[in-house]
């Protein structure tokens, strides 16, 4: 039985043998008006929020590497690196974090204008080094997937046309290079085509010719595989999963299974002829927000970021709304200060299990991260058992001295 169907039996289980209704239910098309209106309370799910939380080192570290790295020679006096400490959101000194990685940077004296006394730097260490060899290797072989996101992206576009200062503001999100515009387009004219230059003025990502390998959404790709499985032709359908204890009411109940019961609308489908306030519209922002959000790493993306693209994607200003509405597919967390949207079909248990490939990268960062911190733990065990030592030597000396003290009093 398809998983919509059973999440629609659980949304009215008085009737869990009744006929599915009409996919085209009287009462959704005759008050398009109010699936705006229609609220559902935000509920916090821990284990999504946990997982947020446990990239926060990983963010961090990576910002420091990014900083030095863009520096001209990948140098930078330790001094410039802790005024900017705030701005790196780095929680403690510099030195500190060093101490804590010390297989990330190198220490060493230099002048920053001749004639000066020197002052320490740090530059990439040789394990560093290593890593950011592998990074390129690793992308090297990831490409065609990264090119298909790229395509993807500027398909599900209104004009098939993105300004190129946006992709560059969420290639960490989907894991784009950072001379994407340079490297990557240039190699690819038959699809890709820059209009402008960027860093003078407004420059645009076009895309030049439609590939129908690409126009097919991860909804549709699961409903193919379904298929060729069990050999059931599968409709496409979202897969809901409402998180434990989470409560609808009836009004809510009622409109989602009739929502769930409508077309699936592909965010590749030419959309123009859709009413901006019908339930078909509806299930295209759900589809859309939902492919943008699996062609992400980590299958979230902050939701101030996702707003930039309003005009390119069609959203509505009230699009945020989207992710409470459907809170079966979508969950938004507020650690960090910030509205991050999720799937929560990525998730089980608050451990990401739909797992990018380009994931491979950041794996290699992470545990580089930990031999790192490893050592430093290591150090710290070394030097805590060093000082036990001592002091039970100082300790056993002064017994001695006692006892020598009270043998000559007698």
């Amino acid at each position: 039985m398809p998983l919509f169907v059973r999440f629609l039996q659980t949304l009215n289980p008085t009737k869990q043998n009744a006929r599915l209704r009409s996919p085209w239910p009287f009462s959704l098309l005759t008050q398009t008006a109010s699936i705006s209106s229609l609220k559902v309370a935000w509920r916090k799910d821990r284990l999504l929020d946990s997982a947020i939380e446990r990239d926060k080192r990983c963010r961090v570290c990576a910002r420091v590497v990014r900083e030095v790295l863009n520096e001209p020679g990948h140098a930078i006096p330790l001094r410039y690196l802790e005024k900017r400490r705030e701005r790196l959101g780095l929680p403690v000194k510099v030195k500190t974090f060093l101490s804590r990685y010390p297989n990330l940077f190198d220490l060493y004296p230099d002048r920053i204008k001749p004639k000066t006394e020197p002052v320490p730097f740090l530059r990439p260490s040789p394990r560093l080094r290593s890593f950011l060899a592998l990074e390129a290797s690793l992308r090297a072989r990831h490409e065609p997937l990264v090119l298909a996101k790229l395509c993807k992206l500027l398909m599900m576009s209104r004009d098939k046309v993105i300004p190129a200062e946006k992709l560059l503001n969420v290639k960490r999100d989907f894991g784009f290079p950072n001379d994407l515009l340079t490297s990557l387009v240039p190699k690819y004219p038959h699809l890709l085509r820059l209009v402008g230059s960027p860093g003078e003025g407004k420059s645009f990502l076009e895309l030049v010719s439609w590939n129908e390998e690409y126009a097919k959404s991860v909804i549709e790709q699961r409903a193919d595989e379904e298929a060729r499985l069990t050999g059931i032709r599968m409709r496409p359908n979202f897969t809901v999963r409402l998180p434990p204890g989470f409560y609808l009411k009836r009004e809510m109940r009622e409109w989602v299974r009739d929502w769930l019961e409508l077309p699936y609308v592909s965010p590749y489908a030419d959309a123009s002829g859709l009413h901006p306030a019908s339930p078909e519209m509806e299930k295209r922002m759900v589809g859309m927000l939902h492919e943008v959000l699996s062609l992400s790493l980590l299958k979230r993306v902050a939701v101030p970021v996702l707003g930039k693209f309003c005009e390119e994607y069609r959203f509505s200003n009230a699009f945020a709304n989207t992710f409470t509405r459907h809170s079966g597919i979508f969950y938004v967390s507020l650690k960090g200060g910030i509205k991050t949207a999720m799937l929560r079909e990525a998730y089980d248990q608050g451990e990401l299990v739909d797992r990018d490939p380009l994931l491979e990268i950041r794996d290699k960062f992470v545990l580089m991260m930990e031999e790192g911190y490893n050592e430093y733990m290591q150090r710290l065990r070394t030097k805590r058992e060093a000082m036990q030592k001592d002091l039970e030597l100082m300790a056993k000396s002064n017994s001695e001295l006692s006892e020598d003290e009270s043998s000559e009093r007698l």
